[in-house]
């Protein structure tokens, strides 16, 4: 599989919708799922790093 179609497959995936129309992934869902995973990570991240 060559750059163009790889990219051109993902490029289809990202646009598909759902059976009715809508979209398939809500943003807000989506950024709100990633701040809080970043945050976890911020936070054990800093669990870790302590000064002793």
């Amino acid at each position: 599989m060559t750059l163009p179609d790889t990219a051109h497959s993902l490029t289809l995936l990202a646009t598909e919708n759902g059976e009715h129309g809508e979209a398939a992934v809500n943003p807000y869902v989506t950024g709100v799922g990633a701040f809080l995973a970043l945050m976890l990570l911020l936070w054990i991240t800093t669990r870790f790093n302590r000064d002793r």
